[in-house]
């Protein structure tokens, strides 16, 4: 059946049924927030796919997209919701690469997506609740869920010999749902959560949450926050006070800014974020330094695939309408068919048009489970003199 519907499309195509329109993309991401020094890589790597695919003519008879970018804020719900009503309403977006954080990605699904027949594939958004929301089908994701990153985290400290931690989450959808799932992972493994407490961001003093946490003690602090807001201050008021000096960063805390920002007080301390070492990522990394950006950054290679996915839909749907194209994307990453990795987005395009299965391995080793979720793949990193190092991938 795939076979024959994907031939079907390549009539079309050849027929001229479809026309070469330009076909806009919604690029919806935090670039005011707690995460916008990892945004602008993200962008960029979306970005990168869409220019591919553009130059190479293939796209339903030659179209090219353009990328339209949207502020999601990363934490405001009703500004995100906001943003995302005007790509589809003002600009006539056929598809949302987004949005970032679970919070606002889930408000952007249930207010915008869903009622307006959108599909969206977002790089980042990892709760668990997800998994599970409503969504007409609409909703995928290239980055694996916390539920997944909560395991991962536990074995990271295990294999350390970390048994006892303190736990310390932003407190939204992301923070919560991280915090839960590392918390029974890690208790089921035989480790000890001596605090699981919320932190609010923007406040410019976290001494009382410090304080509560060092009081409950442990061998390290896990820190479920954002680079950019209350995770750095709680890490820089634990160091004023000397409450902790290893910190356990998870992905929304791996960021360069952040390093730059603590220095040498950040030695030592280690997480995990999303990353593969396969070919894709290593042509990925080539492809990214060429464009002038950073291609290892948290969450910027699930980006380029994210946008390439749905690309990649359309052609097999020959149609950039949501709900002819939201049905080809498992189909599209998960095997069987030839591999496809980064920089052949144009001969994916091609075969789809012959009629030919693809296997979209992408940035990310991409395999999508479930309801359109990642399977996930993770890098494990450890802080040294202002670098973070790779230490193993899981």
């Amino acid at each position: 059946m795939k076979k024959l519907l994907l031939a079907s499309t390549a009539l079309a195509l050849m027929s001229g049924s479809v026309h070469a329109e330009d076909i806009k993309i919604g690029i919806i991401l935090g670039f005011t927030g707690p995460l916008e020094s990892i945004t602008p890589a993200m962008a960029a790597g979306a970005e990168m796919a869409m220019k591919e695919v553009s130059d190479s003519g293939k796209l339903m008879g030659g179209a090219k997209v353009l990328p339209v970018r949207a502020d999601s804020t990363c934490i405001d719900a009703a500004a995100a919701t906001a943003a995302a009503e005007r790509l589809i309403t003002s600009e006539k977006v056929s598809a949302i690469m987004g949005a970032d954080c679970s919070g606002v990605t889930g408000a952007i699904l249930q207010n915008v997506a869903r009622p307006n027949g959108v599909a969206m594939i977002s790089p980042s958004a990892t709760s668990p609740a997800l998994s599970t929301a409503e969504d007409d089908g609409l909703f995928f994701r290239t980055a694996p869920s916390d539920a997944r990153q909560g395991v991962v985290m536990t074995n990271v400290l295990m294999d350390r010999g970390v048994k006892t931690v303190a736990l310390t989450y932003t407190n939204n959808d992301y923070g919560k749902g991280l915090a839960d799932s590392f918390q029974a992972a890690f208790e089921a493994a035989g480790g000890t959560v001596t605090i699981n407490a919320s932190h609010e961001d923007d406040k410019a003093d976290y001494s009382a949450e410090v304080g509560a946490l060092a009081s409950a003690g442990g061998d390290a602090l896990v820190v479920a926050g954002y680079t950019d807001k209350g995770g750095k201050g709680i890490i820089q008021a634990s160091l004023d006070s000397g409450a902790f000096e290893t910190f356990v960063l998870p992905d929304g805390m791996v960021g360069q800014a952040l390093v730059d920002s603590i220095g040498a007080g950040l030695n030592g301390s280690f997480g995990q974020y999303p990353g593969t070492d396969s070919q894709g990522a290593e042509v990925f990394q080539g492809m990214a330094s060429a464009a002038g950006f950073e291609g290892t950054g948290a969450f910027a290679p699930e980006s380029y695939d994210a946008a390439a996915l749905i690309m990649m839909a359309m052609q097999a749907a020959g149609s950039t309408n949501s709900g002819d194209w939201k049905s080809k994307v498992m189909d599209l990453a998960n095997a069987p068919g030839e591999l496809i990795l980064p920089g052949e987005l144009g001969k994916a395009l091609d075969l789809i048009a012959q009629g030919v299965d693809i296997d979209y391995v992408g940035a990310t080793a991409v395999e999508l489970i479930g309801g359109g979720e990642s399977a996930g793949n993770y890098r494990e990193i450890e802080i040294m003199d202002g670098k973070i190092n790779t230490v193993r991938f899981r």
